[in-house]
């Protein structure tokens, strides 16, 4: 059983499959500024981006709609 930690720091792959959708995505968004919040931890194009668990949740749950 794998324990969620909300502060936990996910690459862009492990992020990719939180959200089920693919890295490249998540790469389009995060330039168009309409993806989940995320980190840069060095800086530069080649920069490494990390996205805390709690801020895919808190997203995904932004986007969510009801029918109707």
């Amino acid at each position: 059983m794998t324990t969620l930690v909300p502060d936990e720091l996910l690459t862009p792959t492990e992020a990719a499959r939180v959200t089920k959708l693919s890295v490249s995505t998540l790469k389009d968004r995060r330039l168009k500024k309409t993806g989940p919040p995320f980190i840069k931890l060095s800086p530069g194009r080649g920069g490494r981006i990390r996205y805390r668990r709690r801020d895919l949740d808190e997203w995904l749950a932004s986007a969510q709609r009801s029918a109707g």
